[in-house]
């Protein structure tokens, strides 16, 4: 029945290789520590945590409400707006997002001048979305285990990035981690 908990946790888990990205290139180089993180992370995390979600919204479960016209347009508008915030942090990190290194360099301006995490927040307004327009309880566990996901995956990419950016450490306190502050 709960199926799609395997391909979901089992591509969380190959996505937090990039968390490892300064352990692994100092065990097996830059290099080969570089390509292990893409390849775990991209190749193998990010296709098998989709295809957990694509199972899931798939999968024949009860609804926990029928979605009416108001809760189909926020579920559009915030998986729309998580789009248009994962592709800003996306283009803010170039190179970066797709292939962590030990050269990699602080990025502090753009979205990243605002908030820390803007991949991860973009990801959690369309898991809220997705929820509300398929409001089934088998998106509902999916959308709830990858915003745990990605709390913790940032957590640690924390770590990591403060051993190879030595700057990170002071982007945290000034930089909020997923929402940004806001100022009237």
């Amino acid at each position: 029945m709960f199926l799609f908990l395997v391909p979901l946790l089992l591509g969380f888990l190959f996505n937090s290789a990039s968390t490892f990205t300064g352990f692994y290139s100092r065990r097996l180089g830059a290099r080969i520590g570089r390509l292990t993180s893409i390849l775990l992370r991209d190749g193998f995390g990010i296709p098998v945590w989709v295809f957990g979600y694509v199972l899931a919204a798939r999968q024949a479960s009860s609804k926990m409400f029928n979605p009416v016209l108001i809760s189909s347009t926020i579920a559009w508008l915030l998986i729309l707006a998580g789009a248009v915030i994962i592709f800003t942090g996306l283009v803010s990190l170039k190179w970066r997002a797709a292939a962590p290194s030990l050269q990699d360099t602080l990025v502090a301006h753009g979205i990243y001048a605002h908030v820390r995490h803007p991949i991860y927040s973009g990801m959690v307004l369309e898991l809220i979305g997705l929820f509300l327009w398929m409001p089934t309880y088998s998106v509902m566990l999916a959308g709830i285990l990858g915003i745990l996901w990605v709390m913790i995956q940032a957590r640690l990419e924390e770590i990591d990035l403060m051993a190879r950016i030595p700057l990170y450490k002071d982007a945290m306190r000034q930089v909020p981690r997923f929402l940004p502050k806001l100022r009237f």
